[in-house]
């Protein structure tokens, strides 16, 4: 049965700017949809519009049908009764879809109280059971709970809760796992793919991740501004894509390898790679193995750590221990990737070699000289300042709005070089134009920049200091690929040429075993395991790391190849 279908969908602005071109797609019941492509493609839009959720005074053509009712023609109080019934939406952002100052209860029974008329009793009882289905571990404490004291990944089971209250027919997720780290991720895929299973629900999949479309989808639409470019089953479209978006998507996306049986094995790389990986074939990821190998062997430490420490005390409550004695070191030219999910000391540790935390133990040294201690003099900080610097995760909330791009370029240079106004102008340029930016760019303020474009400013902001050590915590995971392919392009560029020494946390593997030459795993504030990154990937040794290789989203098609060569190297008849 047919949930909904969306026949030559046109969205224009007032000002004539046409945002979605004759779309057309359908999602039956039990099926998973999925919606790829880069931000401003026109996934979100396509996806709210079945919910009448569209901009004021836009011009719409063409039809939405969800359940046979035209959601383009439907009144008000009929959209509401549609948004209650028949469909439902998890957005991205757990936390900006629910009143902080209300408790969880509220959130999961205001609708079945007032709209459905149930007892309060009732609804509660129905709450329950919801959190119980999406595998929320205390159910009755968390109805009294704030989403404050709620992690992401608890946040966003609420929200599927919330969503599945009114039963609905379509279920639309828009981008729901983003900002989760890989294990959290794998658990929130198992609860929609469990509830659409258990309900007979379609959904409609909203993602730029085409490793974790391919995981969950049947079938696919890859959008780029706002029209459909390829479509079809989802095996099909990443194996052997045909249009050339498509293509130069697949070609961005990172991947890992996932043979265990021994470091050798991991170590035959990239060309095996598009037999053994568990991930989208991806020629970037031959690109990267290559150039990590062609990269040249460093001569000596540009950064250490020995013995970092750190506890959060915190009145009336068990005292946190965030990071606990950790130790690495670095090479001049190296990369060094973290990796852990959140919550296991990485940012915390990231910020203590920054400056920006004090660790309670251990010696911290940058160059040989030692940054443990608080600078306590203008020129320690801004000689700390020089020696290490930091790309953030949201470059929006690190640029100040106020500002244009080269401004924030040019008042970081002044700060730590004397330089005359033209010669730190043209440097802005310069600096610019070396992550992929111009002149245009220099006049542009943070809100008129995509998310790429402002995670290239935070860069070009960092590197204008010339720092030994840059350290990128998360850096990328909000990107799209294509601009996480061309930023990562970007930091290995700029370390063969400036020999520059990176620290990057992630909790993306495919993006570390691109960069990264070591990595170090962190699990609740401890080092649990260290190594080469394609043979800690290829042949992790640590049950954690086995765990979040086994959480990255992998086609079921990859893991029947991956399992019948397994079968095959196992059974010598096979092989004769």
């Amino acid at each position: 049965m047919t949930l909904l279908d969306i026949s030559e969908l046109t969205l224009d602005l007032p000002n004539g700017k046409r945002l979605l071109d004759g779309i057309s797609l359908t999602v039956a019941e039990g099926e998973t949809v999925g919606l790829v492509g880069e931000s401003g493609s026109g996934k979100s839009l396509t996806a709210r519009s079945v919910l009448g959720l569209l901009p004021s005074r836009a011009t719409m053509g063409g039809s939405v049908q969800l359940l046979d009712q035209s959601v383009l023609d439907a009144s008000r109080s009929e959209l509401l009764a549609l948004r209650r019934t028949r469909a439902s939406m998890i957005f991205q952002d757990p936390r900006a879809g629910i009143n902080p100052m209300r408790t969880v209860g509220d959130h999961l029974t205001e609708t079945m109280r007032l709209c459905e008329g149930r007892s309060a009793a009732d609804a509660k009882a129905v709450a329950i059971s919801l959190m119980e289905a999406v595998r929320l571990p205390r159910p009755e404490e968390h109805m009294n709970q704030y989403p404050h004291e709620l992690s992401g990944g608890m946040l966003q089971r609420v929200m599927i809760a919330g969503a599945l209250t009114s039963s609905p027919r379509l279920l639309i997720c828009d981008e729901p796992t983003t900002a989760l780290d890989v294990t959290t991720q794998a658990e929130i895929i198992g609860v929609l793919a469990e509830q659409r299973a258990s309900r007979g629900m379609g959904m409609l999949f909203i993602t730029h991740d085409l490793n974790l479309a391919a995981s969950i989808c049947d079938r696919v639409y890859v959008m780029s501004a706002g029209r459909v470019e390829e479509q079809g089953d989802a095996r099909q479209v990443f194996s052997n894509p045909q249009a050339a978006y498509t293509k130069r998507l697949v070609a961005a996306t990172p991947t890992i390898v996932v043979a265990r049986d021994s470091a050798a094995t991991a170590d035959q790389g990239a060309d095996a790679s598009a037999t053994t990986s568990d991930a989208v074939p991806s020629t970037a990821d031959a690109a990267a193995s290559a150039s990590a190998s062609a990269t040249p062997a460093p001569v000596e430490a540009m950064l250490s750590a020995s013995g970092i420490s750190k506890t959060y005390v915190r009145r009336g409550k068990e005292p946190v221990r965030a990071v606990i004695d950790a130790s690495i070191e670095i090479p001049r030219g190296g990369a060094l990737g973290v990796v852990g999910e959140s919550g296991s000391g990485k940012s915390t540790f990231a910020r203590m070699i920054v400056g920006l935390e004090q660790a309670d133990t251990g010696d911290i040294r940058i160059a040989g000289r030692e940054r443990t201690s608080v600078p306590s003099s203008r020129v320690e900080r801004l000689e700390h300042a020089r020696s290490v610097q930091m790309v953030f995760q949201d470059p929006y909330l690190s640029l100040d709005p106020r500002i244009t791009a080269g401004k924030a370029i040019e008042d970081a240079m002044r700060l730590h070089r004397n330089l005359s106004t033209t010669d730190a102008r043209a440097r802005v340029i310069e600096l610019l134009e070396q992550v992929g930016l111009g002149d245009v760019h220099a006049q542009a303020r943070p809100r008129t920049l995509s998310g790429g474009q402002r995670q290239r400013v935070a860069i070009a902001r960092a590197l204008a200091i010339e720092p030994d050590v840059l350290v990128m915590d998360e850096a990328t995971s909000a990107l799209d690929v294509s601009v996480q392919a061309q930023v990562l392009s970007l930091v290995e560029e700029i370390r063969r040429e400036r020999g520059l020494t990176v620290l990057f946390i992630s909790h993306d593997l495919a993006v570390v075993r691109r960069l990264c030459d070591e990595t170090v795993v962190m699990k609740t504030g401890e080092i649990v395991e260290r190594g080469r990154t394609i043979e800690l990937l290829g042949n992790p040794q640590h049950p954690y790391t086995r765990l979040l290789i086994d959480s990255v989203p992998r086609p079921e098609w990859n893991l029947e190849a991956v399992a019948a060569e397994a079968s095959e190297l196992e059974d010598p008849v096979a092989q004769n």
